[in-house]
Formats: C-alpha cells, structure tokens, sequence
C-alpha cells in the first residue's frame, strides 16, 4: 500500500475527510486506496482524503507552483482527492481541517501564533487560527481564499433528474467551479432547499467544460443596518454528491449573493453548521471551525 498505516478522521462543518501526514514524500495514494479509505461501508469514510505533504512531493504540480508555493511561505501543501479517487484543485473546508490536522501534528502555530500558510492546487491559502468563536464553534479558523472570478449572472439552467422545474444558476471560479442557484429568483421553479434530493446529480445547461459543484440557496434575512445576509445553503459536490457543507461552494453563493444584493457578508447556514464568507472586490474570507475526530490504526 502507498498509504501510512495510521490515518486521521476530521470534518469541517460536517464536510469529512481522511487525513494523513507525509513528511517524507512516500505516501503519495492511488486513486483505488483513495475509493477504500473514503468509502463509507467498507473502509473509514469520508467526502475526500488529504495527504498533507510538502509541495515538492506532490507529483502533479508544476515546478512553477511549487516555486510559487516556496517563494509565499507554504511549507505544506493539502494534496486533496475526491472521494471518487479524482484530484481537487481546492476545498475549502479541508483548509480548516487541515490547518487543525497541522496544529495537533506541531506543524502550525495554536491559536494566537503566525497564521499558517498552506499550498493547495490553486494557489497558498492563509488561515488565522481564532480558537473558539460563536456562533461558529470551536477550533475557528478564518480562510483568506484569495481571488475569485464570476461570470454573468444567471447565465445557466439548473435542473434535477426526477424534479419538476428549474433555477437560474451564477458561474463562480473559486479555483474550482461551481454553479449557484439562489431559489427566490423569480425564474426559479424548483423545489424549495429543504425538499431537494442533491444525491442526484443536478444538470447543468448550456453544458461547461468540466464537471460542476452545484450550490441551492434560499436567502433568509438581511440586516441593512449591519450589512450581514443570512442565507441558506445545500451542495452536490462534484465527485462525492451532496456533502454537508462545502467551503468553496460557499464563498461561491456569498460572491453570487453579493452580485444581486450589493451585501457582502453573509452568514451561511449549511447541514454542518454556521459558518461567515466575507466578500470584498479583491478577495473572499471563509470563517468556521474544524475537528479532529479520531486516530485510526488500519
């Protein structure tokens, strides 16, 4: 086997994963061990795996990007897979769990210390540790997501196999794609959130180049004098249907949000939590815990 005998079970908001530190570069999984770790009946299970390794060693990324990487201060880098074994450009909930997985392995700074920068597949990613913070939990980090990029709104047509009607969705490039459907539009005829069936993968018209995140949302308040938004949010995510939050997905709803309001901070409710996404015109910030659930000996 290419993966270490011992593993980590972590979640952010309820967006799981199998983590795994490789500091020496020899860890490096095949997609089948990723389909065995993640698989919910036979192996431990979870909505993608993480080997957190040095940017070097992760064999498919340019040496651009691992100079890149070096030159921002990223010793690590977050490896992702989906579940389906694939490779992930980003995810934002696995920042989280990954800069938490980072702390209790002595590789980042506890609450208080030097924010951790972390390489990803689109770019280094810098996350604040706050420790606890409610509404949003314990282990809070803040996620400085970078850069983004919106298409025109409602340019697309979403659609689920089996549901009658359809929403206008929002393209956003959060390093990853995702199409944003907000369900009060006066074009949507969808279900309402809560009776959509997203392990059914939604259909995306005219067709993009690859394959999408989908994001529901339902707008629940606005407070003018605050300038926050309350929102609410469901995901199918590419590779692994519908998990219970996504972080991408929702810095992609708030930029889209924000698009059709002029607010741009928003808290987010998704099945795994609360979490805040903080919109600006150069950047989007991503706030919500982490857990470390468990050590497994395979």
């Amino acid at each position: 086997m290419s993966i270490p005998q011992t593993v980590f079970k972590t979640h952010a908001t309820g967006n799981d994963f199998v983590v795994y530190a490789d500091p020496d570069g020899i860890y490096e999984p095949t997609a089948d061990e990723v389909r065995f770790l993640c698989d919910r009946h036979f192996g431990i299970g979870g909505d993608g795996l993480i080997r957190l390794a040095h940017p070097r060693d992760v064999s498919d990324l340019t040496a651009a990007q691992v100079a890149a990487a070096e030159e921002a201060g990223a010793a690590w880098c977050m490896d992702y897979r989906n579940a389906d074994g694939t490779l992930a450009e980003m995810c934002g909930n696995g920042t989280r769990a990954t800069a938490l997985f980072a702390q209790r392995m002595g590789y980042a700074d506890r609450p208080g210390g030097a924010p951790f920068r972390l390489a990803t597949r689109a770019g280094v990613k810098i996350l604040t540790s706050l420790g606890d913070l409610e509404p949003f939990g314990r282990d809070v980090f803040r996620v400085d997501m970078g850069g983004w990029r919106r298409g025109e709104t409602d340019t697309f047509t979403v659609t689920l196999p089996g549901a009658d009607g359809s929403a206008r969705g929002t393209y956003v490039d959060m390093g990853n794609p995702h199409v944003v459907a907000v369900l009060e539009d006066g074009e949507a005829t969808l279900p309402a959130v809560e009776a959509l069936d997203l392990n059914v993968k939604p259909v995306v018209a005219p067709v993009l180049e690859s394959d999408q995140n989908v994001e529901f949302v339902r707008i629940d308040r606005i407070d003018a004098a605050r300038g926050v938004g309350e929102a609410t949010m469901r995901v199918h995510e590419r590779g692994c249907g519908e998990t219970l939050s996504c972080g991408t997905g929702l810095c992609a709803t708030a930029i889209t949000l924000r698009a059709k309001t002029g607010v741009g901070h928003w808290d987010i409710t998704v099945r795994g939590g609360v979490l805040r996404v903080d919109v600006t015109d150069d950047d989007v910030k991503l706030t919500g815990s982490a857990t470390v659930v468990a050590r497994i000996d395979l």
